[in-house]
């Protein structure tokens, strides 16, 4: 029972980071560019990719082709919280997908992206 506490304590005192990674295609360097509010959502990632159910079409008709091992999944930046109490994680986590997604350009021929329509 002791070890339980323990372990639900350590989960308690464990850091959710937020951020933004990327999964890229070894065989064709095609890259996607995604973000997170938790970084260990990531597995959850690789097991829809497994499954056949993840949502980017074009992805995961890849995986499917290549296989996991073909891809590497690589976090690109840990979103800085600030203890502000009108702070924004969404907001913010949009704000620095939209930076990585205009640096790398991944559409099209380089990426999995679909562009965002402008408003």
């Amino acid at each position: 029972m002791d070890r339980k506490k323990e372990l639900k304590q350590l989960y308690k005192e464990t850091t959710i980071e937020a951020g933004i990674f990327q999964i890229k295609n070894i065989e064709n360097g095609k890259i996607f560019i995604g973000s997170t509010r938790n970084f260990k959502t990531l597995n959850g990632l690789k097991f829809s990719l497994d499954n056949g159910v993840y949502i980017n079409k074009e992805l995961q008709k890849e995986w499917e082709k290549f296989g996991r091992d073909s891809f590497s999944i690589d976090v690109l930046e840990t979103l800085k919280k600030k203890d502000d109490p009108y702070f924004n994680e969404k907001e913010a986590l949009s704000k620095l997908e939209d930076k990585w997604l205009e640096q790398l350009q991944p559409y099209n021929e380089q990426g999995y992206n679909i562009p965002k329509i402008s408003q």
